[in-house]
């Protein structure tokens, strides 16, 4: 398109490559309008001022001379940046339209307004740097928006006041900061008709994981109202995470990930069409803003978008709640994980942590420990000392100059799509957003440590902690015939170790999922009317509520913590053991105290398999036989395989078989693969039986000793005891590996032992064990030992 051109256009007539002409925003509107409405994405009309519109204004009122002469000034010293800023905003705004300009304005506002049937048609009005959404550079929220514009005279004032946008203290630190020329960048202003999200809801979508840089998720954040909010962190919004590689599958529901948020306003249109927040309701609050249909649409949309740009996508969505279409309103690269080497894997570790004060959402990887600054208002921000922890309830552009002053971030409000969030992470700051009581709980001067290390959940711990740093190349790994496999328990930061070259998960504690993401008993639950303590039946009703039943909480929450653990290393199998509490951690679940008997000795009790088919758990395993038939089914992870611990005899593992199968899990149906804990000698002795019933072994190294030798592994009398390269227990390993091979079935070994000692790794390659399982931070090393084990 040639730039001697009109000053204004309709979204219609711009494409991708116009990012020049009318700025990135606005040039990707008008590319999904004209590329991408046929394939399902609606994006409301409008129309855009040129780069050339901005540069006329300038030059009509006389303005450039006198911006460069203020800018020269800061530049030098002579000025601060608030009164250069100030100065230049009040010079754009006095300025008057060319009448061309704002003759062309007023007829494309007046044909939106025919097209829509309304006289006067509210718009948003959006500023579009041409320098801004490049993929080398977010600029987020660095220009103003303003909403629910109403008439011709007040759409003129809004696109006068973008223009003055392009000079906020924000926007001039920010080019400051990043070698932009602030003369060479122009702005184009997109007039877009509103959607009626004040009555329906709104957020922002990523086509990536935002802080693994996973590249198979879509991550989605909703709230009540216009989105405004969600973007400025205002607000702590719902967070879906959707599976990508199943979007074209109709028939699944690959939705990882559902968190409720607080989301305590939303913003609405005012009497006389301004937004203004407003408390949201009990009910608004206790609900998902989207439905799970909902969630699919938008994250089969994110789809579309990043397959046509070729890259992953920002996106601002919005549903319409008079007709409930869902709208995108902004596309843009994401600038911060699709530009991260994936050739190394850097991971921080908190030595001794201190007690946790707050908690919140993590963004990034990192952990730092310093002194905390809280600042509440960007009025005190000259109050923060640099290289501090910066607390305060939530950020916005205008704190983009403190923001990188600070070792980390920590807010009340926002999710991990808010400004603090997008900025931190541009920035490469560890942050935990959304914490709700950080500003009361933490104080001035406190020396604390900030971990996003630990998963999604960042916690602020008491005291400088010592932070443990490790930098590993990914590049040229070998690749050894053993399968090296991960130990995960914890859902949350499953997606970080989707770079490592894993063979799959070979032992994914469903336990630990229970007991953080569920937190309740699974009998307390099927059998609630058993439950008399009434603070324990008013905890239980807390967490269920939303959910018809009790139990399809458990369910849900146990297939969907499962299936991000499944997700990591799709289609590589991922070995999930059954629940393995003892009776004693049984009871410390919500609910759990009747369930459960005293025992003596709960690891040699009653525990693993004979548990599944028990009168006393039947109804809890069934539970969880239900979870792992959704993971599989409808969310659609057939590399899931199912592993019993702690089975003790072959007619037990008959039992067990019989139990799963009326619950939908019945070995071979669905390419459904068993396997069995080999913890027990007669898992050993018996090896042939069990291999006729089981598609695989996973050797637990640690019960297989303790059993094999008779000691406690945790006695510390006997600690110089316990050792797993005693050569009964080698017997052990090498014997069962030797007979299940025989029968046709597969030998995993789950356990430390390789990670610390390359002799060990050698002994299991030399006995042939098919693959070993280690937790992540060993995982490279016992790659290596295999690898040289294998070639000696």
């Amino acid at each position: 398109m040639a730039h001697s051109t009109p000053p204004v256009f309709g979204f219609d007539k711009v494409q991708r490559s116009d990012t020049g002409l009318v700025g990135g925003k606005n040039a990707s509107l008008g590319e999904m309008i004209r590329a991408l409405g046929s394939k399902g994405i609606h994006v409301p009309p409008g129309f855009a001022t040129t780069a050339d519109a901005y540069r006329d204004y300038l030059s009509a009122n006389g303005l450039e001379p006198r911006i460069s002469q203020q800018l020269n000034a800061l530049a030098g010293g002579r000025r601060t940046l608030q009164e250069a800023g100030q100065a230049i905003r009040s010079m754009i705004l006095e300025g008057e339209w060319p009448e061309t300009t704002a003759q062309a304005i007023l007829a494309h506002y007046r044909s939106l307004g025919t097209a829509a049937g309304q006289v006067d048609v509210p718009v948003a009005v959006r500023s579009s740097a041409t320098a801004e959404d490049l993929p080398e550079a977010s600029f987020a929220g660095q220009q103003e928006t303003f909403l629910n514009v109403i008439g011709e005279q007040a759409l003129l004032v809004a696109c006068r006041k973008c223009y003055a946008s392009l000079f906020t203290d924000r926007a001039i630190s920010y080019r400051q900061i990043h070698g932009f020329d602030h003369m060479q960048v122009a702005l184009s202003v997109g007039v877009q008709q509103m959607v009626r999200a004040d009555t329906g809801g709104a957020g922002v979508m990523f086509s990536i994981d935002t802080e693994s840089g996973f590249p198979d998720a879509v991550l989605i954040n909703a709230a009540w109202g216009l989105g405004e909010n969600v973007v400025q962190g205002a607000v702590d919004p719902d967070e879906y995470q959707v599976f990508k590689p199943f979007l074209d599958t109709p028939a699944l529901t690959p939705i990882l990930e559902k968190r409720l948020g607080a989301k305590a306003i939303k913003m609405i249109q005012d009497r006389d069409g301004s937004p203004r927040n407003v408390p949201a309701s009990k009910a608004e609050r206790a609900r998902y803003v989207l439905s799970d249909e909902e969630i699919l649409t938008l994250a089969r949309q994110a789809k579309v978008i990043e397959d046509h740009y070729g890259m992953p996508m920002d996106m601002e969505w919005a549903r319409d709640g008079e007709t409930g279409r869902i709208y995108i309103v902004q596309a843009r690269p994401e600038t911060v994980q699709s530009r991260t080497g994936a050739g190394t894997l850097r991971t921080c570790s908190v030595m001794d942590p201190g007690r946790m004060l707050v908690t919140g959402m993590s963004v990034g990887s990192g952990a730092v420990s310093g002194r905390v600054s809280i600042i509440e208002s960007a009025d005190d921000i000259s109050r923060f000392v640099e290289g501090s922890v910066l607390v305060t309830g939530t950020t916005d552009p205008d704190w983009v100059p403190v923001m990188k002053r600070a070792a980390a971030i920590v807010t009340d409000h926002g999710g991990r799509t808010s400004h603090a969030a997008i900025i931190s992470r541009e920035l490469g700051l560890p942050a935990i957003v959304g914490c709700g009581n950080a500003t009361e709980v933490l104080h001035d001067q406190q020396d604390v440590t900030v971990s996003c290390a630990g998963g999604d959940n960042g916690i602020v711990t008491e005291g400088l902690s010592q932070i443990a740093v490790t930098e590993d190349s990914l590049a040229d790994l070998p690749r050894p015939e053993t399968k090296i496999m991960l130990n995960l328990a914890n859902p949350s930061a499953a997606l970080r170790w989707w770079r490592l070259p894993v063979d799959g998960v070979g032992l994914a504690r469903m336990e630990f999922v229970i007991s953080n993401a569920v937190r309740a008993h699974p009998m307390a639950l099927a059998r609630f009317d058993q439950i008399h303590d009434p603070d324990t039946r008013a905890a239980i009703d807390r967490l269920t509520e939303g959910y018809g039943e009790k139990t399809e909480y458990f369910v849900d929450r146990l297939a969907r913590g499962l299936s991000r653990i499944a997700a990591f290393c799709y289609p590589k199998p991922v070995i999930i053991r059954m629940s393995d509490f003892k009776t004693n951690e049984y009871a410390d679940l919500l609910g759990g105290r009747g369930f459960e008997p005293l025992e003596e000795n709960p690891m040699m009790g009653f525990r693993g398999a004979s548990r599944y088919y028990s009168d006393e758990y039947r109804a809890g395993f069934a539970l969880e036989c239900q979870a792992i038939a959704r993971l599989r089914g409808q969310m659609g992870f057939d590399n899931v395989i199912v592993m019993i611990p702690f089975c003790r005899t072959p007619e037990e593992a008959d039992r067990v078989l019989a139990v799963m199968a009326e619950h939908g899990l019945k070995r071979g149906d669905d390419g459904l693969e068993v396997y069995v804990m080999c913890e027990i000698p007669a898992n050993v002795l018996r090896a042939g039986e069990f291999a006729q019933r089981f598609d695989g072994f996973s050797i637990g190294s640690n019960d297989l000793t303790q059993l094999t030798l008779g000691i406690d592994r945790d006695s510390d009398a006997l600690a110089e005891m316990f050792r797993e390269d005693d050569p009964a227990v080698l017997w052990m390993i090498e014997t069962v590996i030797r007979e299940a091979h025989k029968a046709g079935s597969k030998v995993g070994f789950c356990g430390q032992a390789p990670s610390n000692d390359p002799g060990y790794a050698r002994r299991l390659v030399e006995f042939g064990i098919d693959s070993i399982s280690v937790t992540p931070d060993s995982f490279l090393q016992v790659l290596r030992n295999a690898a040289a084990a294998e070639s000696s």
